[in-house]
């Protein structure tokens, strides 16, 4: 209570002091406070390079400068009037003397920019140096927000000036900015107990009014940091570790558009508009920050260096070790989901150096677990692991790995125990109970598509697959048949047009089902060709498979002579036709059990030749981005960054749609009774 009272009058406090400030200090044409303001910044950070050994009231007054930098540019990039920012006024005016140490031939938002990053990049995180570290962190994210502003597809005319100006920089720098912030995610640097608050009265002689007011801001800004570090339950995480993570998603994720030579031509506005502009006439640039997180090198091992390949960008050297382990202790984290598939799929030395890693259970269970527990994830969060899961089944090492490797339980499991289960019959698990959930409540056709891909490229490899996994295998099949068959009837129902209102919504009604039962029609024959690879090409190692088949047999029955189904079905019934002569071969007294039936299995598999069997194309599905990632990905980042450390006027958000307060929206209570009022980001 008493931290409460104390947390709402300081806050008032300082609201009426700000909106003083706010007042009497303005931005306008001939004031330019805020260049001026970021200049001051730059020097401050200039002076705390130069400041070696303990804190100092320097440090303190870069904590400042880069605090108050943010809320200002915050306060501007939330109110803009236009979506150029021209009344930013980032330049100094024509008469007054620009600082030495600003290139004429730059302007300020390089300026700032550039020094901010040269700061992150080449000085270490100390107790000392932390905050400022953090703070800096936090004015990037500030600098950047002006992507919230804008549409979620890029155009040309979309101005950004600071993170433009941070694309820019110099190979060297953003190679070393990249390196600090991933190293930042896998030493994950403690809060420094003894780092986080500031006198108030500090250095030798009577402070100022100025200084007070500035030393009791750091103190107030600080307040909630230094009750976070006390607090037991959260004193493990590290803010400024979350906060590096999510610039470098923020940094590597952003594409500029340009408007190709062609597409340039005289008009009477004098340029052209986006409006104007197809996809077609704009390409992007690229992103130094991408190519540096791509073109990492594992530390202990160059390949570079022995083959002599030219470098495309910036190199980054990162222990490969450390950041695998801190993945696998951080994969419930969305963001480090992302990291993860921005890794996996881009730097093809860390995919290498993940496949051949003995214990792939450091970052597969984790990512089961999640998969698990999907209903209370984001969707985005589920299509990013079962991505990952698919680029990692492309590989046929992966696939015979995971079913080497023996888990003595699973105690995230609920439904049964698991007890010695291979990790890949763990994976077929999750993957199948990923497509029933999806089935139920998402009804997405990408993550079905996914989910089976996976599966079918582990098809081919599978070794002895559990008995709950094989059954599970064909259950799968009977789930789908189901929603065939039922789609199938619905079709084919003469009462099916008649009872809508409109023979040409009929038409519509029928053609979505029709579209529907194709695509599960797709599904079962993908699952029929999982079945089939395991058949054909490991079968006696999998007995647990056949004796699934021969179990549910019966399922298969109203398939059998389905023109897309029948070539796969023979292969199914040419397994069947062999394992249920040896069982009626066999002399038995007594009744049959499921051991007894195993055994007979067992025994026949090893004189098994596949003698008949049709030999069908591996299936091999392989991801591939889509022609226009940055239209989901950018959004993406953004609402992580909302949700995990930053906060923004809703009202002026355009790049995705957001949930306002209810009293807030201009709607009728009745319009917006089934809407989210609960003022929280919808994805």
């Amino acid at each position: 209570m008493l931290i409460t009272c104390f947390c709402f009058f300081v806050s008032l406090f300082f609201l009426f002091l700000f909106l003083f400030f706010l007042g009497a200090v303005q931005n306008n044409y001939y004031t330019r406070h805020l260049a001026k303001i970021l200049i001051h910044l730059v020097r401050c950070l200039q002076e705390s390079v130069s400041t070696s050994g303990g804190p100092s009231t320097v440090h303190m007054k870069a904590v400042n400068a880069t605090y108050i930098s943010s809320v200002f540019l915050k306060y501007f990039f939330e109110n803009a009037k236009s979506d150029n920012f021209e009344e930013l006024y980032l330049s100094l005016d024509d008469g007054e003397a620009a600082p030495d140490d600003l290139p004429r031939d730059q302007n300020v938002e390089s300026f700032v920019m550039r020094s901010v990053l040269s700061f992150i990049g080449t000085s270490d995180v100390s107790s000392h140096t932390y905050l400022l570290h953090y703070e800096l962190l936090n004015f990037i994210l500030v600098a950047m927000s002006s992507q919230l502003l804008s549409e979620p597809s890029p155009g040309p005319t979309d101005v950004h000036p600071f993170i433009d100006a941070a694309m820019v920089q110099e190979s060297s720098l953003v190679g070393l900015v990249v390196r600090r912030l991933l190293l930042n995610y896998i030493t994950r640097p403690d809060i420094p107990l003894n780092g986080t608050s500031y006198s108030i009265f500090s250095g030798g002689g009577q402070p100022g009014v100025l200084q007070k007011v500035s030393s009791a801001a750091a103190n107030f800004v600080l307040f909630p940091f230094n009750y976070f570090v006390s607090s037991s339950g959260e004193g493990s995480r590290s803010p400024l570790t979350d906060n590096s993570l999510i610039v470098l998603l923020t940094l590597t994720h952003y594409r500029k558009c340009i408007v190709g030579d062609e597409s340039i031509t005289d008009n009477s506005e004098g340029s052209a508009t986006s409006n104007s502009l197809t996809k077609e006439d704009t390409y992007f640039l690229d992103n130094p920050y991408c190519k540096a997180v791509e073109n990492a090198k594992d530390i202990e091992f160059d390949r570079v260096d022995i083959e002599g390949n030219a470098q495309n960008g910036p190199l980054v050297r990162l222990p490969f070790s450390s950041l695998f382990d801190t993945l696998g202790l951080c994969l419930a984290d969305e963001s480090s989901v992302l990291l993860l598939y921005s890794l996996v799929h881009g730097n093809s030395d860390f995919l290498e150096y993940v496949l051949v890693r003995t214990d792939l259970d450091t970052l597969l269970m984790p990512i089961l677990e999640t998969l698990y527990n999907a209903s209370k994830r984001t969707s985005n969060q589920i299509y990013m692991l079962l991505i990952i899961l698919l680029i990692l089944s492309q590989d046929s090492s992966f696939n015979g790995s995971i079913h080497k490797l023996t888990l003595p339980n699973v105690p995230w499991y609920q439904e049964r125990l698991l007890h010695q289960t291979s990790l890949g019959s763990l994976m077929v698990i999750i993957l199948i109970r990923t497509v029933k959930y999806n089935l139920s409540k998402l009804r997405d056709v990408y993550l079905h598509t996914n989910c089976l891909a996976t599966l079918a490229n582990m098809a081919p490899h599978v070794h002895r697959l559990s008995a709950y996994a094989s059954q599970r295998l064909v259950s799968l099949f009977d789930m789908l048949s189901c929603k065939y068959t039922k789609l199938a009837e619905l079709r084919n129902d003469k009462m099916f047009i008649t009872k809508t209102n409109s023979v040409e919504g009929g038409s519509i009604a029928e053609d979505m089902v029709s579209m529907e039962l194709h695509i599960y029609t797709d599904f079962l024959r993908i699952v029929l060709e999982i079945l089939n690879a395991i058949l054909t090409y490991a079968l006696p190692r999998n007995p647990e498979v056949v004796y699934a088949i021969m179990h549910r047999q019966e399922v298969f029955e109203p398939f059998k002579n389905h023109p897309r189904f029948n070539e796969l079905l023979e292969n199914i019934y040419t397994v069947l036709d062999f394992f249920n002569s040896r069982m009626d071969a066999q002399r038995m007294d007594g009744e049959w059990s499921v051991e007894k039936v195993l055994q007979v299995i067992i025994m026949n598999c090893r004189s098994w030749r596949g003698e008949g069997m049709k030999m069908f194309t591996q299936l091999r599905f392989t991801y591939e981005q889509e022609n226009h990632p940055e239209e989901f990905f950018i959004p993406y980042v953004w609402q992580l960054v909302l949700s995990r450390c930053f906060s923004f006027n809703p009202g002026a958000i355009n790049l995705f749609t957001v949930d306002l307060p209810v009293e807030k929206q201009d709607v009728h209570a009745e319009e917006g009774a089934d809407q989210d009022q609960n003022g929280e980001l919808s994805v």
